[in-house]
């Protein structure tokens, strides 16, 4: 965003060094990227009137002979088409830079030439010549009005000038830094001084409501004020004014009267216009008065814009309509069935103001980055249409010649003005000040808040940010200057921070993981409604961002396994088949509703994908229990949101202490052929909570390695069909738990023959004795008690 300093010091008295400035309002308000001093560039650039002008023969060339206040008349050659004597015009004289060389590597500095045998003093400037726009189709012809010949240009124009390059992208909740008027006000506050706000900000419409204006929905469009204006004749932008100055010097360029005008109100004040062709406006609508409705627009509803593009639009777009056909693009463009040519006779000039989120979608979407859309998506204040309207009004019929018909304005629900009770000492206290009452008060005074006797702060409408305390805390520390605050030692004792036990446990099972080999990612936090629906998550069950950083990120994320198996073809492609990966991240259910604060239940969750098979993540996954003093169980799944992914016959839900915490699994058929995944391919997702917990109870354990050998054994069961797997596993676990023996066990293989009644289990056992070396009539000891306890509990035979 460029910024004129003179057209900020018509607001503002600006008592300090340029470069002071810069200084102060980089560190109290906004990063300056660059300081364009063009204080000297027009130095050398003079107003005069061309007194002759003779065609030089064979040649597009003109011998002119120039007035430039002097006695005697300068001769100079000059190719441009318009050249008339009579006209004024300005003139580079030799000796001087080109103003749009100024500055550069290579300046071009004119000198006397002999052009086609005549001697040219210098050169008579086209616009982009002046460094002021793009136009070169002819020299810049100069109202005769403005001065008298040999005048300096800078002096008429003002073009001696300070342009501030602002990086806005850390305004984007100061819609009313968009404007001339608001950044003047920021900087009287950041020098301390009281600024006095523009009749223009004050100004009022009496509406007459003579135009029908229909606002379907209130989030999408706050308020719609509009006026209708006649006596309109289209009139292109002539020559320069200290008015157009200001458009190139802010990046824009004239186009004609009535844009200029909605142009430059929208650079001075943030809010942009738009003007239709009133009858244009009524027959696209068919009726025999405007019916302006704002609406959603209809999925894949069509409308041609200014530009002569058609776009397709979707339900996040806003839509001005007349009797509900399409006539603009709210907020970004307007359409071309309404746009404003010589033919018309009266025009609707519209001041409103759009959700800044749907303005957000509207501009990535068809790719729309004007100056009007940049400030729509910051969130225009409903209350400043009115006063920017009115000034439209009074410039286009006090300068123009144009009739006011009739106004109107549609304002359904009236935002109040937030009211922030706060006092000196809590200032005081966040900050580690001591600033008195009455800095703090004329501080805030001096930028629009009231404050009365009891120091409840009321902001100004401009000020859609501020909501609480610590929202006024923060404009005095940054008025007065973050610098200003005193350097102090804390007053608080220096005590060590207790260990945050998610981190602790995030900590612990990092290295777990990475010991086996596993690879951490960290991925985004936003996926797009394609990867859910891929993967069989419901979207509805996520929340849809309302300002996602890009369309393929729209859905906060109800599960990390979709992000993980997003990357595993990818990483196949790179040339790695075999490998497991690995999040511990947050994710957010609409399902768990919200907390008390009213803000999205977050969870935090730790996924793996592996790119083998159920037994291999279930492996790594008792390791990790084991490592961290716990003991899973898996049971038949559960109707779970992050179970979808995985196929229902081969996965199991992961249970601690008798409670749910996970799923685990392999990746269906469908998901894999969807994502490109190989052939297999399983995972877990766990919910870390209960970890945290039930791990915070356990005290580490140290055990000595085995000082006597193991005696390894294959167990094959022949039980019922149904029976889960980890109804064995317990049965093991609690032979395991109730002997001096340690028994470590693996399932090898599970068989189901041609009856499908029985199957058969076949287990690796592993027998140890911390004291001696086992027998062989020990272990069968053993062997025999795991069969009865086996056959007791569950009816297996031993095979």
């Amino acid at each position: 965003m460029l910024i004129s300093l003179n057209w900020l010091k018509k607001y503002v008295d600006i008592n300090v060094p340029t470069a002071k400035l810069a200084e102060l309002i980089g560190a109290r308000l906004v990063e300056i990227e660059e300081v364009h001093d063009n204080t000297d560039k027009y130095d050398g650039v003079k107003i005069v009137r061309i007194a002759e002008a003779k065609p030089i023969e064979g040649t597009h060339l003109t011998l002119c002979q120039i007035d430039a206040g002097d006695k005697d008349l300068i001769q100079v050659v000059c190719g441009a088409p318009n050249v008339k004597v009579g006209n004024f015009a300005a003139w580079i004289m030799p000796g001087a830079t080109v103003p749009s060389t100024y500055g550069t590597s290579q300046p071009f500095v004119l000198d006397v030439r002999k052009i086609r045998g005549f001697e040219s003093n210098g050169m008579l400037a086209a616009i982009d010549e002046l460094g002021l726009g793009i136009d070169h189709e002819g020299i810049l012809e100069l109202d005769a009005s403005v001065a008298e010949p040999g005048t300096p240009f800078a002096e008429v124009f003002a073009v001696n000038d300070v342009i501030l390059d602002i990086e806005n992208k850390s305004l984007t909740h100061r819609p009313d830094c968009f404007g001339i008027i608001g950044f003047a006000r920021e900087i009287a506050g950041i020098l301390g001084q009281k600024f006095n706000e523009p009749e223009i900000m004050n100004g009022k419409v009496e509406f007459d409501d003579e135009l029908n204006i229909v606002i379907e929905d209130a989030e999408l469009c706050p308020r719609y004020s509009a006026a209708v204006l006649d006596n309109f004749v289209d009139q292109p932008t002539g020559g320069l004014t200290a008015e157009t100055y200001y458009l190139y010097a802010s990046g824009m360029r004239p186009i004609s009267q009535v844009v200029d005008v909605t142009n430059l109100l929208m650079l001075e004040t943030g809010q942009p216009l738009h003007a239709f062709d009133y009858d244009k406006f009524i027959k696209v609508g068919g009726t025999d008065e405007p019916k302006i409705i704002v609406r959603a627009a209809k999925d894949g509803e069509e409308m041609e814009l200014l530009d002569g593009k058609t776009i397709k639009m979707t339900t996040n777009d806003i839509v001005i309509t007349s009797n509900n056909i399409p006539v603009a693009l709210a907020g970004a463009m307007g359409g071309a069935n309404t746009t404003i040519d010589k033919d018309t006779k009266r025009i609707i000039i519209e001041s409103a103001t759009f959700s800044l989120y749907n303005e957000r979608k509207t501009s990535m979407y068809h790719g729309i980055f004007s100056e009007a859309v940049t400030r729509f998506t910051k969130g225009q204040p409903p209350a400043l249409t009115e006063p920017v309207l009115a000034e439209a009004i009074r410039i286009l019929s006090d300068d123009y010649g144009m009739k006011l018909v009739h106004t109107a304005d549609a304002y359904p629900v009236t935002q109040p003005t937030p009211v922030v009770k706060i006092t000196t000492l809590e200032i005081n206290a966040l900050l580690g000040t001591n600033y008195d009452e009455k800095l703090i008060r004329s501080t805030l005074e001096n930028v629009g808040f009231t404050v009365d006797n009891e120091f409840n702060v009321t902001a100004p409408f401009w000020r859609t940010d501020i909501h609480i305390p610590e929202d006024i805390i923060e404009e005095v520390g940054r008025l007065l200057g973050y610098d200003n605050i005193p350097v102090t030692m804390p007053t608080r004792p220096f005590i060590a921070a207790e260990i945050d036990p998610l981190l602790a446990i995030k900590t612990r099972i990092r290295s777990h993981l990475s010991a086996l080999g596993a690879n951490e990612l960290l991925t985004y936090s936003f996926v797009h409604g394609s990867l859910l629906e891929k993967v069989d998550l419901d979207s509805a069950n996520s929340y849809q961002l309302a300002n996602s950083l890009s369309p393929d990120l729209e859905y906060i994320r109800q599960s990390i396994i979709p992000s993980l198996l997003e990357k595993v073809f990818p990483n196949i492609k790179a040339g790695y088949d075999r490998f497991d990966i690995f999040e511990m991240n947050k994710t957010t259910e609409r399902a768990d509703g919200l907390n008390d604060e009213g803000v999205p239940i977050e969870n935090d969750h730790l996924a793996y994908i592996a790119t083998s098979d159920y037994y291999h993540v279930k492996f790594i996954l008792d390791h990790l229990a084991s490592k961290l003093g716990l003991v899973f169980s898996y049971h038949s799944v559960e109707k779970s949101i992050i179970s979808m992914p995985f196929e229902p016959k081969r996965s199991a839900t992961v249970y601690l202490d008798k409670k749910p915490i996970g799923v685990i699994g392999e990746i269906k058929a469908a998901v894999r052929a969807k994502l490109k995944l190989p052939e297999k391919a399983a995972g877990f997702e766990i919910d870390l909570a209960d970890i945290i917990e039930k791990s915070a109870t356990i005290k580490p354990r140290i055990t000595e390695p085995y000082k006597y050998p193991s005696v390894e054994r294959d167990l094959t069961i022949r039980l019922k069909a149904e029976t889960a797997y980890t109804e064995v596993e317990t049965v093991l676990r609690k032979v395991s738990e109730s002997n001096t023996v340690i028994i470590d066990f693996t399932p090898i293989s599970i068989y189901q023959g041609e009856d499908t009644t029985h199957k058969n289990l076949t287990f690796h056992l592993s027998l140890t004795h911390p004291d001696k070396t086992l027998a062989s009539s020990d272990a069968n000891d053993i062997i025999n008690t795991i069969n009865k306890e086996l056959s007791s509990s569950l009816g297996a035979e031993t095979v």
